[in-house]
Formats: C-alpha cells, structure tokens, sequence
C-alpha cells in the first residue's frame, strides 16, 4: 500500500497502490472481513467460519440503518481466482438450509472482480431461495471500503499484523486505539456524522424524538466513544475526544461538542416556546408535528455550525444540508 502523508506534510506524488488480497490465506482474509464489519459497527455479529463448520455462514451479523429496517445477514468471504454461479448458489443454499433460518440479505465479499451479469444471475438465485438482498463487494469496493472505514486495519493487514484468531480477542484488537493517529481517529469520528440528523433540513424531518437522540448520541460518542443506536444498543467502540494527543485538535472536538449541545438545547427550546409543537395525538413518536419556518433555520443554523467546526478539523465531511 502506498504512502499517505498526515495532513500539514509535503504531498508526495506517489499512487496508493491496489493492495493484493491473493498474496493472503483464507483465513487472513476471513479475520479480516470479520474485523471490518466489527469496525463499520455491524451488531450481533458472529463468526461461524473459525468453528471450520459454516454451512455457507462465514460470518452473520445486522448492519445497523438509521433510516429503514435493519437486516439480519450472512457474509461469505470468496478468497478465490473467482466467484462462480455455482459456488454462489451452493453457499446460499446452506445457509437457508441451516439452523438460523433464511436471512434477510446475503454478503459475498470477494478478493476479485464480479462481472454484472454473474451479480445479476447471483443476486436472481438468492431472490429465488427467499432472500430478499444479496450484496457482492468485488476486491477493489472492499479495498475501498476499508480506506473508508478501517484504513488502520487495512495497514496493520499489508503490513503483516497478526490478527488474532479468537472472537474476542479479535474484538479487542479492532477497539486497539492507543495506536491511532488523530488522523484515523478523527476518521473514525467522522463516521458518527452519517446519519439523517445531520443530513436532512429540519423542515423535511420526519422524527422528532429520533432528531433529539440523534444529536445526544452524537455528543455521548465524541465526548466517551460509546457510540449507540437510537434505541439505545452499542454499535461499537470509537476513540472519544480524550485520545486524541494534539491538544488544539482536542480543544476543537470539544467546541464541536458545545455546539452539538448548543442545537439540543435550540430543540428544547422551540419545543417549549412553540417553535416545534407535537401532533395532538399525544403519542410521542407520532412522525407528524408543526414546525415554524424561524424554528428550522435556528437549528439547521447551529447544526451548521458544528458540522463546519468538525469539517476544520475533517475536511472529509459534508457540510451542506440538502
């Protein structure tokens, strides 16, 4: 893998180079698709591959949504020259066929390309079989992912680190963030950001009290690293504010963290004052409410403003809301 400068040192032209998933065993690969899924915060995952009896299960878990139903899912890694129709077929088969039933969606991450066609004819076979999604991640879109979302680990894996063969203790090497740069953590970070709460107007919100947990959760995560769902479940462990080493980052994660706190309270506030009043209903978490013009704009605006004082920090992030 090429080299990548922190930010603030001379670029170097040099191409990041593909990284070669053939030079690795199965079980190399397998340890490390588990880890990433660990790491893109993947809840109730369990590793039936090391138990070296799958039944087409290497690994099944629920990809956390924050804006549709999550999906319980089985992820067969292909550290083969191909994936064929018939392995594909095979591989789904056993696992409709095993104890945990038909899963909702099926995950075949593989080390090569997939053409569209065989994706077509794959994804036809898992519909056929009751399975209503079927993802295939060709090499280069794992690869990619992992930049994204696990750069660290992907470095670690080039590198030659041993990842532990152990459920747990693979755990606690993916949650390794002593070693972190305030780079990677400030990536990681970023991650906490990609929800609807920060993407949608508040005009076009459809969730009042998912608005509200969302700007709290987003405060618990920097602030402790503890980094839920709106309905309270873990997700998983990120780096809070207090690993980072600079301190003038530091200081702007906790400004970050003010201002987050700072649209929470403009919430509370237009709550009480009629800015944003709740369906007449009297349930709660009835989507429908009225929101005065003035309302959105305060809080659109001071969600702006944190967003643009993480953006300082992370150029990476979308600001916008559209």
């Amino acid at each position: 893998m090429g080299y990548r400068p922190e930010r603030g040192t001379a670029m170097i032209a040099r191409t990041v180079q593909r990284v070669h998933f053939e030079d690795f065993g199965g079980l190399e690969f397998e340890r490390l698709v588990f880890a990433y899924h660990l790491r893109a915060g993947w809840r109730d995952l369990a590793w039936y591959g090391q138990t070296g009896s799958d039944l087409g299960r290497d690994i099944i878990g629920v990809e956390p949504f924050d804006d549709g139903p999550s999906l319980r899912t089985v992820i067969q890694c292909v550290n083969r020259a191909s994936l064929t129709d018939a392995k594909a077929k095979d591989d789904m088969q056993k696992a409709v066929r095993a104890p945990t039933g038909v899963p909702d969606a099926f995950k075949f991450v593989c080390r090569v390309a997939v053409s569209s066609e065989r994706r077509d004819a794959i994804s036809a076979a898992g519909r056929h079989l009751g399975i209503k999604t079927v993802d295939i991640w060709s090499g280069v879109e794992f690869e990619e992912a992992l930049r994204l979302r696990a750069e660290f680990l992907l470095r670690r894996f080039v590198e030659g680190v041993v990842f532990p063969d152990a459920d747990a203790e693979l755990r606690r090497f993916v949650d390794d963030f002593p070693g972190l740069s305030d780079d990677e953590t400030l990536h990681m970070m970023a991650a906490v950001f990609d929800r609807p709460a920060f993407r949608t107007p508040f005009m076009a919100e459809s969730n009042l009290p998912a608005f509200q947990q969302a700007i709290e959760d987003t405060i618990a995560a920097l602030n402790t690293g503890v980094w839920r769902t709106r309905e309270g479940a873990e997700i998983r462990r990120i780096p809070s504010l207090h690993h980072v080493h600079d301190m003038h980052v530091r200081a702007g994660l906790a400004k970050v963290v003010r201002e987050l706190d700072e649209v929470r309270r403009l919430f509370k506030r237009h709550l009480t004052d009629g800015g944003v009043q709740h369906c007449s209903c009297g349930d709660a978490n009835c989507p429908t409410f009225v929101v005065h013009p003035r309302a959105a704009q305060d809080l659109d605006r001071a969600r702006s403003i944190a967003l643009s004082s993480f953006a300082k920090l992370w150029p990476g992030i979308e600001v916008s809301l559209s």
